[in-house]
């Protein structure tokens, strides 16, 4: 529309210029008027003017063109990457159909000790110890199933020379020590039994939602989710492993207890032997020889 009008001023400028000139040379000679001179100069001037401010504005628009087209531009890239992303996050969610057949596999399981006969009734409370745990249950299936040691009457011991004294005390000290090892181990076991069947139905839950082909078990929160989870069961699992090493190790230092015992237990009744020695061969020998004098083989018995 700018254009049609600037090509028409210019048509116009034209026309009336040709038609001064033709008036002039053809009508009553050349005439030269400077007052049409000087009003056609101003219109050509002012045409001028105006040809620039519509080129000025032509031009804006052009740069508002390109602006507007770069907005389009990026507009349709953002666009782009957006359903790249979408197709990339639906891709992510969805998981393989055979998945589940080809890598899920089952485990062994905690499973409770069975009820035994329990003949004289004192069996029952240590099964009990095993199968449910708790500190109680298994000093009471210890107290029902183990031997108990018994006390030596207080006149007794302390009629019995240091060294025996001693030797009791060591026993009573290695039998005590078992006793509260083997009742920590049967609290335990019971208790990683106990809890084994609800660690069990978690596990049965992870693996099931990592398998789980729904869109929702698959975004990026649910999988650190299920990372996080199977991170703190495997912790809990290393904890009772841990205990049952412990316990273990237990076991082990009350057998190497016996044993450094009864070495030292040898060593100390050979330093012993040599010390009194002497001294008891001594009265071995005149013993004897107090016998031998003592013995009469007359018929009198006078020696």
């Amino acid at each position: 529309m700018k254009s049609q009008k600037i090509l028409c001023l210019i048509f116009s400028l034209a026309a009336l210029l040709g038609t001064r000139a033709a008036h002039a040379q053809f009508g009553s000679g050349i005439v030269y008027d400077p007052t049409q001179s000087a009003h056609a100069l101003q219109q050509i001037t002012q045409g001028e003017n105006q040809l620039q401010k519509w080129a000025q504005e032509l031009q804006n628009w052009q740069q508002h063109l390109q602006t507007e087209q770069q907005i389009y531009t990026t507009a349709v890239q953002t666009r782009s990457q957006i359903v790249t992303t979408y197709n990339l996050a639906y891709q992510m969610s969805r998981m393989p159909q055979n998945l589940e057949a080809r890598y899920k596999a089952d485990w062994a399981q905690w499973s409770s000790l069975a009820a035994p006969p329990n003949t004289y009734g004192n069996t029952s409370p240590l099964v009990n110890a095993l199968n449910f745990g708790g500190l109680p249950q298994a000093q009471q299936g210890y107290s029902s199933a183990f031997v108990q040691v018994q006390q030596f009457p207080s006149g007794s011991y302390s009629s019995l020379d240091s060294r025996t004294q001693a030797t009791v005390a060591n026993q009573y000290a290695t039998s005590e020590l078992a006793q509260t090892t083997a009742t920590n181990t049967l609290a335990i076991l019971g208790t990683i039994r106990s809890d084994a069947q609800a660690f069990a139905t978690k596990l049965a839950n992870l693996e099931s939602d990592t398998f789980s082909t729904d869109p929702s078990q698959q975004s990026q929160n649910a999988l650190l989710g299920k990372i996080n989870s199977a991170t703190l069961l495997q912790i809990h699992s290393q904890q009772d492993t841990n205990q049952i090493l412990a316990a273990s190790v237990q076991q082990q230092l009350i057998a190497q207890k016996q044993q450094i015992d009864a070495e030292n237990r040898a060593i100390n009744n050979a330093i012993y032997f040599q010390q009194n020695f002497p001294q008891t061969m001594q009265n071995v020998t005149s013993g004897v020889s107090d016998s031998i004098h003592n013995i009469s083989l007359s018929i009198s018995g006078s020696h």
